[in-house]
């Protein structure tokens, strides 16, 4: 069995935008001397040859700022027409499944991912999609994790292709870059030039109408073949929010 880790490492990257940077302060061993004689401990009775625990404090990290898995509380109040789920709320049986990869690389940044692009994707792999799927979207950005092109650069889904994956099945899905859709000023520079207010934030909306479930700043599809392996993605149980780190792997038998 080969475990391949699809997640982006948790830690400070000045390279992140501000609003997303994660910061964790790590506690020294010794320092738990002290907790311990605040609760009654004596120093003399503290174990010679114990140093102390190690501790660790995430200070900030928004549920968004890493490897993580948005529910369809993301995109609205509802979903379908009722209240949406939120992500302690996703299915257990959902965060397992067969895994297909689509590669994506080709399309260039700012370029939306289309119905046609993941059906010529799919046809290369081989592989039949059906409720069970997890569909990872291959662009190759994971490149570019690390640097303050990651947040920037990126081709994205359009609302179209979205439809078309959860017209086969599949409500778990996933990609390689910052988020789902093309680049926030993309979006914002095309809702304005074309007086459009369909454009923005199309794909993750919509989950307003047909509720699923999307990954995104996976890293490592590269390692993956297009098929025959297994996804596991199991989010923090973070009790009303709207999506939460998850480490993702793959599992090939």
């Amino acid at each position: 069995m080969q475990i391949i880790d699809l997640s982006k490492p948790i830690q400070f990257n000045p390279g992140d935008p501000r609003f997303m940077q994660v910061r964790i302060r790590h506690k020294r061993h010794r320092a738990a001397k002290a907790l311990v004689w605040l609760l009654g401990l004596p120093t003399r009775l503290f174990p010679k040859d114990f140093t102390g625990w190690a501790d660790d404090t995430i200070t900030k990290m928004g549920v968004h700022a890493t490897t993580h898995i948005d529910a369809p509380w993301h995109y609205g109040p509802t979903s379908g027409g009722t209240r949406a789920q939120t992500i302690d709320e996703m299915p257990l049986e959902k965060c397992i499944g067969p895994g297909v990869v689509l590669d994506l690389t080709h399309k260039d940044d700012d370029d939306a991912i289309t119905p046609a692009d993941l059906e010529a994707a799919l046809a290369k792999t081989g592989a039949t999609l059906d409720a069970k799927t997890i569909v990872l979207i291959r662009t190759g950005r994971d490149k570019l994790m690390g640097t303050k092109e990651f947040f920037s650069r990126g081709t994205g889904m359009s609302a179209a292709a979205t439809e078309w994956l959860l017209d086969r099945g599949p409500t778990v899905m996933g990609i390689d870059q910052w988020g789902w859709d093309l680049p926030f000023r993309t979006q914002i520079a095309r809702s304005k030039a074309d007086n459009d207010d369909t454009l923005f934030w199309e794909a993750h909306r919509v989950g307003q109408r047909r509720p699923f479930w999307h990954m995104e700043q996976l890293t490592n599809l590269g390692a993956l073949p297009p098929k025959g392996f297994e996804v596991m993605v199991f989010p923090l149980k973070i009790v009303g929010a709207s999506a939460a780190p998850a480490r993702v792997v793959a599992v090939i038998r």
